[in-house]
């Protein structure tokens, strides 16, 4: 996840005295013993660098690791506050069926007890003007003693089965909002450890830049007094030409890099580079810090690939924006669904040129690499899920890129 560090070079000769004349064997073995201390130190501080460094990766993934465990639970949280909702209407629109059924009962008995309860039947069968109506009466009067009673029944069942459901509902809602509670400390926890190993790593590199002065200036007292003057011009022209190549370079990779960014904003496709064969495009360019799998008891979901800020980062075939913009542990994210089913997530990005629901096509610039987030570098994370779920269900990026005609060159997919 963090870019390799280069080695400091030797200061520049402007600041040099000039050499004493025909200095003793002796000052020159003091000058050497001097600059063999500091080049041990400079080792020395260099291991604790390279600890500090690997423990920085580390929490980084766990920091990541986290927070997608936090969109998890806090999805399923979502999930089952809308499902206790849903069965609370259930269980009331339950309570007033039987309060209507109970009515209508209660209407029946006050009836029949204001016309007599032992003659009511006979009452009302008596009363009847005609055959047709003494028929009806006598129908009714039986469908109503066997049928209310029994739908009054089945109503008060299904109000005590939809309670347990009510019930069963609010207990998985609360156990939900416990694990995302859970999660989200979980979560803070981490981004805290992450916050001090980044601090530790920045003291650790700052005792080294320290260390690597005295070690240059060591090394110019050595060449100063074994007269290697004319030596030590030589290697300043050469430095001073690499550091003018490094610069034309840097400005030829910026100057393509706004090219690329003007050519996503107009919604132009960006030329993604080399592609395989089977229509997909390489979705970045860089070079691969981390790869795939568990690392420190937990899993590392995806590829992170070190670029230069606002490298480009392409679509690797058509399909559709499922969202863009800030994500929990990455910054700035973007989610695309492709054709072939499986989601593209670019996490730790610095900008991006889509939006939610927009259509892409393989090879389209959507997006920049940053260095937002739970990020210890500019880097691009990349993740695939072939089944097509947002947050879970992450495979191996590199085999799935080689498989289809990309090499990464990287972590043996």
């Amino acid at each position: 996840m963090l870019a390799s560090i280069a080695l400091v070079g030797l200061a520049t000769p402007g600041l040099t005295a000039p050499a004493p004349p025909n200095p003793t064997d002796g000052q020159i073995g003091a000058a050497q013993t001097e600059q063999a201390t500091a080049a041990a130190e400079v080792g020395r501080i260099a291991g604790l660098v390279a600890v500090a460094e690997a423990q920085l990766e580390r929490v980084g993934i766990e920091a990541e690791a986290a927070g997608t465990a936090y969109m998890i639970a806090e999805e399923a949280l979502l999930q089952a506050e809308a499902m206790a909702e849903q069965r609370a209407v259930e269980l009331q629109a339950a309570a007033a069926a039987v309060a209507v059924a109970e009515a209508r009962i209660a209407r029946f008995s006050r009836d029949s007890y204001m016309n007599g309860s032992t003659i009511s039947r006979t009452a009302a069968l008596l009363s009847s003007e005609g055959p047709g109506e003494l028929i009806q009466r006598a129908a009714l009067l039986d469908y109503v003693a066997v049928n209310e009673v029994d739908v009054l029944g089945q109503l008060q069942v299904a109000k005590v089965t939809q309670t347990n459901a009510d019930s069963s509902a609010r207990a998985a809602r609360d156990e939900m909002a416990a694990a995302e509670e859970t999660a989200q400390a979980a979560k803070a926890q981490a981004d805290a450890q992450l916050t001090a190993q980044q601090g530790a790593y920045a003291e650790v590199a700052a005792q080294r830049a320290t260390h690597e002065a005295d070690l240059k200036a060591a090394q110019i007292r050595v060449l100063e007094l074994q007269g290697a003057r004319n030596a030590y011009q030589q290697w300043t022209a050469q430095k001073q030409a690499e550091e003018a190549a490094a610069a034309a370079a840097a400005e030829e990779s910026a100057r393509k890099v706004a090219e690329a960014a003007a050519a996503a904003r107009s919604n132009r496709p960006s030329n993604a580079g080399s592609g395989g064969s089977s229509g997909y495009t390489a979705p970045f360019s860089g070079r691969v810090t981390s790869c795939f799998g568990a690392r420190w008891g937990t899993s590392h979901n995806g590829l992170d690939v070190a670029s230069p800020i606002g490298t480009p980062l392409y679509a690797p075939i058509s399909g559709t924006v499922q969202r863009a913009g800030p994500a929990t542990g990455f910054g700035l994210a973007v989610y695309l669904l492709g054709d072939d089913g499986a989601v593209y997530v670019y996490g730790h990005i610095n900008d991006y040129f889509v939006r939610t629901g927009d259509r892409v096509v393989a090879g389209e610039q959507i997006a920049e690499v940053g260095n937002r987030g739970n990020s210890t570098g500019p880097h691009v994370h990349f993740e695939v899920h072939p089944n097509g779920a947002m947050y879970s269900g992450a495979s191996n990026p590199v085999a799935w890129l080689n498989a289809r005609g990309i090499s990464v060159g990287a972590c043996g997919g």
